[in-house]
């Protein structure tokens, strides 16, 4: 049986409730950095690993190989370690650049200090504990010719047979229940591919290096880990730089290999919680949708409270979290509407028409979708419940974009819009 929080729960919750609405108001925004320039193509991986050989020597082979064909560079942070990481690497692999870190950093600092050596236009964030299905890489590397401004692609995960699949790659932010933790990872539908999400997984997707430099890296408030990567995704999001899910380039995530060895769980969720509160008050730039946020988070740990040590500890740190902030930003894209493109009522899907004639943009029911023969159509679509589209659509559609809920819905005018950002500026005849 829940019990009612105690008195100083309650504090807590009161004092984070007030904090959460002065917040916004010392912020002053300024305007973020233009993208430097673009380096030589090419992927730079870097790999974050402590105390990882074992699991390195179960990867680089998969990475080397699909690496093939790909200008390319290999760094592993080796990050206080004291299993012999650096040694072996040094005898055994010579294609891998090592940097040492003698003493152990969070994963932001690690990660940072990898992305400020990468040489490639493309930078890949891989933990050791990923291993590569055939087509990684050159599916990533696709998503960058398909979409344009497109700041990260992302892998799809997978779990060995028997283990629950915790992560898919396609990240959203949904509220269904006040006690669900708003983040999750839905299951993708059969054929979707470059659809929408929230941020890419930290430990298995390509970044456009330029624009991950813009944005300064990861930010390192987060310690010692976890968040960073919602971060940095959202940041992007804000210039109007998408993140989408890759259907294509598989991984199978060995789940906290690493961060278990260090940590018990139960710190594990003490530092997701505390950090996604960060997250609302150093990465969120609208007054507005900060303050919904902090308030159904807030909500949450208030209700979680008596069943466990985390939440109170999150609601005991909430208040200075929201009274400390974060560098104020200027958001050049609605925030609104990324986490109405975001909450995964949206869903792409690549069509089967070859291309080549003009573009029309086609927002319709999936019964009136025109046979399109004077037009490579982009089909908008919305249904009550989202499922692969037929396939007499997707044979006369370029892309299939399909949206739960009504064509009235935040959801349906942020997927139009973003739509049309993806297709008009190269077509001078798209409708």
């Amino acid at each position: 049986m829940t019990l009612l929080p105690d008195s100083q729960v309650a504090l807590w919750y009161k004092a984070a409730r007030l904090a959460g609405l002065l917040r916004p108001r010392w912020r002053r925004a300024k305007a973020m950095p233009a993208p430097g320039t673009t380096s030589a193509p090419g992927i730079s991986l870097v790999i974050p690993s402590r105390n990882g050989r074992d699991l390195l020597a179960a990867q680089l082979p998969g990475i080397v190989r699909e690496l093939a064909g790909f200008a390319h560079e290999i760094l592993v942070v080796d990050n206080g370690s004291t299993d012999g990481t650096e040694a072996w690497l040094r005898a055994e692999w010579d294609q891998v650049r090592v940097e040492v870190c003698p003493a152990p950093l969070s994963f932001a600092v690690a990660v940072n200090r990898g992305i400020r050596q990468a040489r490639h236009s493309h930078i890949c964030l891989l933990n050791n504990d990923m291993l590569l299905e055939p087509g990684f890489f050159a599916a990533l590397w696709q998503a960058f010719q398909r979409v344009p401004d497109l700041f990260c692609a992302t892998a799809q995960i997978r779990f060995p047979p028997g283990v629950r699949r915790e992560e898919t790659g396609k990240a959203v932010m949904r509220y269904e229940s006040p006690v669900d933790f708003p983040i999750r990872c839905d299951e993708p539908l059969p054929g979707e591919d470059f659809s929408y999400v929230l941020y890419g997984s930290g430990g298995c997707s390509l970044y456009q290096g330029a624009l991950l430099r813009a944005l300064g890296g990861m930010d390192e408030a987060y310690a010692p880990a976890y968040v960073e990567d919602l971060d940095i995704g959202y940041r992007a999001w804000q210039r109007g730089w998408p993140s989408v899910y890759v259907a294509g380039a598989v991984v199978e995530h060995r789940h906290r290999a690493t961060s278990s060895r260090y940590f018990t769980a139960g710190q594990l969720e003490e530092i997701l919680e505390v950090n996604y509160l960060r997250f609302l008050a150093r990465a969120v730039s609208s007054g507005a949708v900060f303050r919904r946020l902090w308030k159904q988070a807030l909500i949450r740990l208030l209700l979680e409270a008596p069943n466990g040590a985390a939440p109170r500890q999150a609601l005991r740190k909430a208040a200075g979290i929201a009274l400390g902030g974060g560098p104020a930003r200027r958001p050049l894209y609605s925030e609104e509407m990324l986490l109405a493109l975001t909450n995964g009522s949206v869903a792409v899907f690549p069509g089967q028409a070859q291309g080549g004639k003009p573009r029309r943009l086609v927002a319709a029911p999936l019964s009136a979708v025109p046979a399109g023969t004077d037009y490579d159509q982009i089909v908008i679509t919305w249904v009550d419940k989202l499922a692969p589209p037929p396939a007499d659509v997707l044979a006369r559609a370029v892309e299939v974009v399909m949206v739960e809920g009504h064509e009235d819905s935040p959801s349906f005018r942020a997927a139009r819009r973003q739509t049309a950002e993806k297709w008009n500026p190269r077509n001078p005849d798209a409708a």
